[in-house]
């Protein structure tokens, strides 16, 4: 209801500029501070006190005076308030929100008919996910469920590097060194057990005699260039490492859970000649020069000072030329493409963008966010050296706390249901798993993030476990109703304390916080949402006893009050890739 409400107030406040022959180019429509209890406001007075030649109050008064609140379903009365008008909602509006929301898929948005492809985690398949990279899983994941929630049809990809020189090193080394030299796996997982050639590998490279690092370079450069020919035994060699890995790696990250629809493999891209493709237009275009025995673009027109090298001397192309090949493919068959990229490859994104405008590319169609690093108190993490911190030990701990903090809790559960082992355990990966997550894509992804375990498994504060145990709180008022053959209804003549319409203002917001936040691909927008809906909630439930009310009929109405509040924080942390518990 509260896009819709905005639509109207935005409407009212046209027409009253409009009558009193004021411009109309910026309404100034907002949401108020906490302390006011109008839903909307308009600030339009001050933008429009000089040219009216009065004081923002007193141009408010005009405006509220000249607003008729009679044609619109939602808007009841609008009041002047200091430089502010502000709009007061009708019954209509509450009534509307408390049916709206008894659906099951409350929140979610009508089809755009807009194909979107997000690409996320991408990450090198050397080894395993290390907590570093966590934060683009879980943003990707969560932007591509967001998208998805406000009504596109979204593939989730993962840009497969296979014919890079890290692989190209892996698979050397694979085939060089012997598995009684290596140390023991951390894990039985393929990507655990291959990591440790990967890691030989590099520390020869840096250690080893001179002569012997030419000899081992030598067949690094001719696994690349078998690639870049397209020779199909070396595909199949670099393929043996890269699918067992990757086979780990997504283990992994279905934990989280970051799940794929297609892995779009590197090479793809250059033995369907898509690569060399670029690579001739690239040659043609006026921004290439010959320098250094390589092929660059002179991207300065485009405000970089340091060119794009798309052809190496021995006639390689690089990670940037098959990308660019990879996203006209994306833009072939996609309306929109969406990439979550760590803020190092910012440069590299931009001089992408710029070399996909030479190649006559529409890049209206590319959306790129960037995310800052996760870091422990316990200091950096290097998949290469082997020092890193990886993400299935953060999970396996964070399921560990919330598993210890479950226990600490059972005998003071206000519910009387037993709780097995078998649900403790379900309970502490869903809170566990969930605080992790929820702690991370709470952020801003620009602010780098020190993962602090007493935040993250906080039951009491700003964490997942808070918000998922107004779920677990919902779904038991609403066992114990049907238990008691309580039925909901949607009757808000009952619902008038300042609790239950303040719950209700909240959930009216839901879909508008959707809509905004697919906007501007910001999923913290809902985890920051649905926190303030678990603390209005929770004052509900302090003030406002559903199956203990004073008759049936408020219990009923309550209880539909309840069942729209299920719906909205289950779905909004759906829409976060957190899992909603039955129980805590």
């Amino acid at each position: 209801m509260f896009r819709e409400l905005r639509s109207e107030v935005e409407d009212a406040v046209e027409t009253a500029l409009s009558s009193l022959d004021l411009p109309t180019d910026d309404l100034g429509v907002e949401e108020p501070p906490e302390d006011v209890p109008a839903v909307l406001a308009s600030s339009v007075a001050f933008r429009l006190a000089g040219e009216v030649g009065a004081p923002p109050p007193k141009v408010a008064v005009d405006i509220a005076e000249e607003i008729d609140a009679t044609p619109y379903d939602y808007v009841d009365s609008a009041e002047p308030q200091g430089p502010y008008v502000n709009f007061f909602v009708s019954d209509s509006y509450y009534a509307e929100t408390a049916a709206a929301g008894r659906d099951a898929d409350y929140g979610r948005l009508p089809d755009t008919g807009k194909d979107v492809v997000v690409e996320h985690t991408s990450a090198n398949p050397t080894g395993p996910v290390h907590v570093g990279r966590a934060r683009n899983p879980i943003l990707g994941d969560a932007i591509a469920r967001l998208l998805d929630f406000a009504g596109n049809d979204v593939e989730r990809h993962y840009y497969v590097n296979d014919a890079g020189r890290q692989v190209a090193v892996f698979t050397w080394a694979y085939e060089t060194f012997d598995e009684a030299d290596l140390p023991d796996p951390e894990r039985d997982r393929s990507d655990y057990d291959l990591v440790r050639y990967y890691r030989r590998g590099n520390a020869y490279l840096e250690d080893a005699d001179e002569e012997d690092v030419a000899e081992a370079e030598a067949k690094i450069a001719e696994i690349m260039q078998g690639l870049e020919a397209g020779d199909e035994a070396t595909y199949e060699r670099v393929a043996v490492v890269v699918d067992r890995v990757l086979g780990g790696m997504r283990t992994s990250l279905e934990r989280l859970p970051a799940e794929f629809d297609e892995f779009v493999k590197e090479t793809s891209f250059i033995r369907g000649g898509e690569a060399d493709d670029v690579v001739t237009r690239l040659k043609e275009s006026e921004y290439s020069v010959y320098e250094d025995d390589a092929w660059q673009l002179d991207l300065s027109p485009f405000g970089f000072e340091k060119n794009l090298v798309f052809l190496r001397s021995d006639g390689t192309t690089l990670y940037t030329t098959r990308d660019l090949a990879h996203h006209e493919w994306k833009f072939e068959n996609y309306d929109e493409a969406v990439t979550v990229l760590g803020e190092d490859h910012k440069l590299q994104a931009e001089q992408l963008e710029a070399a996909l405008e030479i190649l006559g590319n529409d890049t209206d169609q590319l959306r790129q966010t960037f995310y800052s690093w996760v870091n422990l108190p316990e200091g950096g993490m290097s998949t290469r050296e082997g020092t890193g911190v990886d993400l299935d030990d953060l999970l396996d701990e964070s399921v560990a706390r919330a598993r210890e903090e479950v226990e600490e809790r059972l005998d003071s559960r206000i519910r009387d249901d037993d709780l097995s082992e078998a649900d403790i355990d379900r309970i502490a990966r869903q809170v566990g798993i969930g605080a992790v997550r929820y702690d991370i894509v709470s952020k801003q992804p620009t602010k780098g993030i020190t993962f602090e375990w007493e935040r993250a498994l906080d039951f009491e504060a700003q964490s997942a476990p808070y918000v998922q145990y107004v779920h677990a709180r919902c779904r038991g008022i609403l066992n114990e109703a049907e238990s008691a053959g309580i039925e909901a209804t949607a009757d808000i003549s009952l619902l008038d304390t300042d609790a239950e319409r303040d719950l209700l203002r909240v959930i009216a917001r839901f879909p508008a916080v959707i809509e905004e936040a697919a906007e501007d691909l910001e999923p913290h927008a809902v985890a920051t949402y649905v926190r303030e809906f678990a603390e209005t909630f929770n004052r509900f439930y302090r003030e406002c006893s559903v199956l203990n009310a004073d008759d049936d009929d408020v219990a009923a109405a309550r209880l539909g009050l309840v069942e729209a509040s299920r719906h909205t924080v289950a779905n909004a942390l759906s829409v976060l890739g957190i899992e909603a518990p039955d129980s805590m």
